[in-house]
């Protein structure tokens, strides 16, 4: 398997792109997994009748999606995620199809590391154009 992108492959400016649909199978083990019961996620009945009219996803899923692209970009070079701060600004539904879209805004050198810290701003868009969330990360990567 190739390795992610090295500290020293990525550059201010930088665009990483990707999507996926969010289904019902994310919604329902997440709830699981994760002991979040709470009925705007697992009861469609309690939830039609709040603001949203009908369940949401929870949204750490949001954020997880967010996040996973990261994992993915630097799988291999990654040494830690090291901050994740992400604001929710629409709900997301089983099979809303979200698109993620993160900017490389700073680097920071860390040669005891031999590498940095990499800052990213993200976006998380669904499949009607809305912003569903955005995001900023920071990951100290290793060199290539």
């Amino acid at each position: 398997m190739q390795i992610g992108r090295g500290y020293d492959q990525v550059a201010v400016g930088d665009r990483f792109e990707s999507g996926m649909t969010m289904t019902e199978t994310h919604i329902v083990l997440g709830a699981g997994l994760f002991g979040d019961l709470n009925p705007l996620h697992i009861n469609e009945t309690f939830a039609a009748g709040s603001h949203f009219h009908g369940r949401v996803a929870h949204g750490y899923l949001t954020s997880n999606v967010l996040a996973a692209q990261l994992g993915m970009i630097f799988h291999g070079t990654a040494l830690a995620y090291v901050e994740h701060h992400v604001r929710f600004l629409a709900p997301v539904r089983a099979g809303d199809t979200l698109a993620v879209a993160w900017v490389v805004t700073a680097k920071a050198d860390k040669p005891k590391w031999q590498g940095g810290v990499v800052t990213l701003d993200g976006t998380c868009t669904n499949q009607d154009g809305v912003v569903v969330a955005t995001a900023e990360g920071r990951i100290l990567v290793r060199d290539a």
